[in-house]
């Protein structure tokens, strides 16, 4: 049977767990509800069971309880890979070391460093929060003292961009995106951002299906920025992700996925 853990922040207007679960109950699949906070990881509640986890609170009781589950259950996504998307330093790492594209990147703790990274970047590059979600936090600088934040500092070169894209990649297959727009740096739809569904042309399927393969992920949304020669580069791969304006059938699919990885599970 399929478990499902319920997206901590769901609401009633914005139900990704629900939707995938309307999906389910459609095809005539059943499944149970998992409260991940009950869960006891010494004495686990289910055993060779392909568990779901649409969403995970970013604390490491959470975490640690899914890791537990994981020991005797197919979890989608694994912890690792929530955790890598969690983290920008481990999704860079991954993104680079597999040959996806992706912005230069600093990581230091050494401010000096970020300087000479910033002049090495015509003066301008832009900070992100290690542990960042939803956009915030980000912005550009242009001098190094306008960080005010404690280190570690994780830095990008600034990608000139009046738009970027999520492509939400399903099983290693690219299956819906949209164009996000907005007037500041960051386009994400939490940040007031507009946000309209696209085709999926060749070189952005190849980028974020590339990425979805480098960080190993069942399910994920990547976020791409157009480059001024051509192709794109990934901003970011998101483990626990909504499909906010995508007309692709995304809940169905996903549920699709779910049936087909409870069915290998039985094998």
């Amino acid at each position: 049977m399929i478990h499902i853990i319920p997206k901590p922040t769901d609401t009633p207007d914005d139900n990704s767990t629900g939707m995938v679960m309307t999906e389910l109950k459609k095809m005539g699949v059943p499944f149970a509800v998992l409260d991940l906070a009950a869960v006891d990881p010494f004495h686990l509640p289910v055993e060779g069971e392909t568990i779901w986890a649409c969403g995970i609170r970013q604390d490491g009781v959470q975490f640690e309880l899914l890791k537990a589950l994981e020991l005797a259950n197919h979890v989608i996504n694994s912890p690792e890979a929530i955790a890598t998307c969690a983290s920008k330093v481990t999704t860079t790492a991954k993104l680079i070391h597999a040959g996806a594209p992706s912005p230069d990147t600093c990581f230091t703790n050494d401010k000096s460093v970020v300087a000479e990274f910033l002049a090495a970047h015509g003066g301008r590059a832009v900070y992100k929060p290690v542990y960042g979600f939803d956009g915030n936090g980000i912005y550009l600088f242009e001098s190094v003292d306008q960080i005010t934040e404690v280190p570690p500092y994780y830095v990008q070169e600034y990608v000139r961009n009046d738009r970027d894209y999520r492509i939400f990649v399903i099983g290693g297959k690219a299956v819906g995106a949209i164009k996000r727009e907005s007037a500041h740096l960051t386009h994400n739809i939490h940040q007031g951002g507009c946000g309209c569904a696209v085709e999926i042309p060749p070189d952005m399927r190849a980028a974020a299906e590339a990425a979805a393969t480098a960080v190993g992920i069942d399910y994920c949304g990547v976020d791409l920025l157009p480059l001024d020669d051509g192709g794109y580069t990934v901003l970011e791969v998101n483990g626990t992700p909504n499909w906010h304006c995508m007309t692709a059938p995304i809940p169905r699919l996903l549920a699709e996925y779910l049936v087909e990885q409870e069915k290998e599970g039985r094998k």
